[in-house]
């Protein structure tokens, strides 16, 4: 479940630390956010998409990491990025 450009282009503008971010910790947490939340919802209707499963599995742990690395440089960072994507720390 891959996002479309406009998609991509919403969530750099929306968690961007400067103008030209496009790479940050907070940008990367968020598309993987999106893409995690679409995914999920793909294997409520196909519950035996096990290489989808896998995948699912791999995104959450890299959005693990990512989140551990913000945590670990600034609490005040992690804790703002989760609030505003809506997600579990």
């Amino acid at each position: 479940m891959s996002l479309d450009t406009a998609e991509k282009q919403k969530l750099i503008n929306s968690n961007q630390i400067h103008g030209t971010d496009t790479g940050s910790v907070e940008v990367q947490v968020a598309m993987l956010s999106e893409r995690i939340s679409k995914l999920s919802e793909h294997l409520q209707n196909n519950q035996q998409d096990y290489s989808s499963r896998q995948g699912l599995l791999k995104m959450i742990g890299r959005r693990k990491r990512l989140l551990n690395y913000i945590r670990s440089k600034s609490e005040k960072r992690f804790t703002d990025l989760i609030t505003k994507l809506g997600i579990r720390g």
